[in-house]
């Protein structure tokens, strides 16, 4: 019988598996290192790029701060110029007002039967003061009021005979209150 030694042949065998199992592994790991070695690369860009972005977002928020501070100065402004025209259309609707009163007083006043001592006009209440002839022409006067479209309540407060010159006559005291002229206003500025 004849003997053969295959001893040799499977240390070989044996030196050849583990080289290729060395190789592998060394292949496995420097293959793994570069996919490491990538991913390290890419996420350092995201996060240079992501501080990029935010770098430019914070110097757009500062732009729109300023434009944001440079608008409410201007509403700020604007508040203020409408407060002032609101103040400016009260006085020219009341501009007129005294001239209106007195206008009306000369309209609704009974001629040579009634004099005014004082008229006082202070916010929406007249007080009128004077004398008349007699009780039915300070009736006649105060139906007047009420029918000028100026007054709203026109009440007596006081009537007293009174002797002027060797004559009796009534000394009365009206109050009254003024209706709105705000409507008045509104209208004439639609009419311009």
């Amino acid at each position: 019988m004849i003997r053969i030694n295959l001893l040799p042949f499977r240390a070989a065998r044996k030196k050849e598996n583990i080289r290729r199992q060395v190789s592998i592994f060394l292949l496995s790991l420097a293959f793994m290192l570069i996919v490491l070695f990538y991913y390290n690369w890419s996420l350092g860009s995201k996060i240079d790029g992501l501080n990029a972005q935010i770098n430019e977002t914070k110097t757009e928020l500062k732009k729109y701060n300023k434009i944001n501070k440079e608008i409410a100065t201007i509403k700020k402004k604007l508040s203020n110029l409408k407060k002032k025209m609101a103040v400016m259309d009260t006085l020219e609707a009341n501009r007129f007002e005294p001239t209106r009163l007195l206008d009306v007083m000369t309209q609704v006043i009974v001629p040579r039967r009634m004099w005014f001592t004082s008229l006082q006009s202070k916010g929406k209440s007249v007080k009128i003061n004077g004398i008349a002839l007699d009780n039915k022409t300070v009736a006649d006067f105060m139906v007047r009021l009420e029918n000028s479209g100026l007054f709203r309540e026109v009440d007596l407060k006081t009537l007293k005979q009174r002797k002027v010159r060797k004559s009796n006559l009534k000394s009365f005291q009206i109050n009254c209150k003024k209706k709105p002229q705000k409507k008045l206003a509104k209208k004439k500025s639609k009419t311009k």
